[in-house]
């Protein structure tokens, strides 16, 4: 996708779909709500013009930011 605003439609649309299994439902609900939590999160980076669709790296740490993939330490 070209940015989480896209991502999210099609995710919506496809959750849309009556005909989708309920394995891949399930799938596009537990994305759906980590993109919307991570658009929620990063508010103002969006507005500034920050679109980018993030990866599952990113929505992973943004959900834990304490894993130990996902801190920065300053040497």
């Amino acid at each position: 996708m070209d940015s989480i605003e896209q991502h999210i439609e099609a995710d919506k649309e496809e959750l849309a779909n009556p005909q989708i299994s309920p394995q891949r439902r399930r799938h596009i609900e537990g994305e759906l709500a980590e993109l919307e939590a991570y658009a929620e999160h990063h508010k103002e980076e969006i507005e500034a013009g920050d679109h980018h669709d993030p990866n599952a790296l990113e929505l992973y740490c943004d959900m834990n930011p304490s894993e130990p993939e996902c801190l920065i330490y300053d040497d």
